[in-house]
């Protein structure tokens, strides 16, 4: 199928028919970390605490941080991953609301990412000695699975998520590629500060560039600088600034994959022959920016169904019950040291 196709629908299928019980959208936790993250960066302006405030999404990226740059972990946001916020949520909310006892849950992550197999492993990740995800598999590994188990994937008729973590927003769509999150989180702290819902959606500005995006938002009168890096490389450049005081950022996307999740090291592997024809980067982002512009809604704090996890068991987002579930925190680590 032509590169940037949205599939999403047939993947749900083919999950249902490999024998899964439920299939909800990761988009959904993205929502969730874009609107703890935006509470967290806001929370950070207004107290003075350590900025520029970090991105904690990209977990290759996090440890790159614990080995190479411990003194800056500081700077890091104390937010989980959105597939690890959202194994959080399906062993506490969803398994209260659906009378589940949460050990009897296994919850498997898709990803684009093979770090996210360290990541789920983490110590931090579980609550009462539950990890928040019991596995990942890898978008290559589920193709193969589905290949394996003789289903026609690009004969399959689409279906829904389940309820009630099936609805996502724009803006959790856009994560995936770089300045997707930064774009996302500046979407909901802008009517966060402003206490409007203001009709500004796009920022170009923090958009696609050549590893770094450098930019200015005006938020509320107020002038924001941010950075997106995607790729170690650029950031250790950014961080080398932020250590050497140099950087007068206050808020830093950065993912360890060049152009993010969307090339993460889990997707499909394009030949050469392919890649010199086509810009593979170009048209999965372009895939995502096109489910942007056509989501009814595009930002995080919109999503009727965080509205109602928050309102009927989180609380406020960075409350006590968010900070339990969908935070962590991250420590210094040894070179090569798992």
């Amino acid at each position: 199928m032509p590169i940037g196709t949205n599939v999403t629908g047939k993947m749900v299928t083919a999950l249902k028919r490999l024998g899964f019980d439920k299939v909800f959208d990761t988009n959904t936790g993205a929502d969730f970390t874009i609107v703890e993250e935006a509470n967290e960066f806001i929370q950070r302006i207004q107290t003075n605490d350590v900025l520029p405030m970090i991105t904690s999404c990209s977990p290759g990226w996090v440890k790159y941080i614990e080995m190479n740059y411990p003194e800056l972990l500081p700077h890091l946001s104390t937010c989980k991953s959105p597939h690890q916020m959202f194994g959080a949520l399906i062993k506490s909310y969803y398994a209260k609301k659906e009378g589940i006892d949460p050990k009897k849950i296994y919850t498997v992550s898709v990803m684009p990412c093979i770090a996210k197999k360290f990541e789920r492993q983490r110590s931090q990740m579980q609550t009462d000695g539950i990890y928040d995800v019991d596995a990942v598999l890898t978008t290559r590994e589920l193709a193969r699975m589905i290949k394996q188990a003789n289903i026609e994937f690009t004969k399959l008729e689409d279906t829904n998520f389940d309820e009630p973590m099936g609805e996502a927003t724009g803006a959790a769509a856009i994560f995936g590629t770089t300045g997707g999150v930064m774009e996302a989180a500046i979407r909901t702290a802008q009517d966060t500060l402003t206490g409007k819902d203001l009709e500004k959606i796009d920022f170009h500005q923090v958009r696609k560039g050549d590893g770094i995006k450098r930019a200015t938002i005006n938020i509320n009168g107020k002038d924001i600088k941010v950075v997106v890096a995607s790729g170690l490389k650029n950031a250790q450049i950014i961080l080398e600034e932020i250590k050497n005081k140099t950087a007068d950022y206050q808020f830093v996307e950065i993912m360890a994959c060049p152009d993010g999740c969307i090339m993460g090291g889990g997707q499909p592997i394009k030949s050469s022959k392919i890649r010199s024809s086509i810009d593979v980067r170009e048209k999965r982002a372009n895939a995502l920016y096109s489910i942007d512009t056509q989501s009814v809604i595009r930002k995080s704090h919109e999503n009727p169904v965080l509205k109602k996890i928050y309102k009927e068991f989180l609380g406020k987002p960075g409350g006590n019950m968010a900070h339990e579930l969908l935070h962590t925190e991250y420590g210094e680590r040894k070179k090569y040291n798992i």
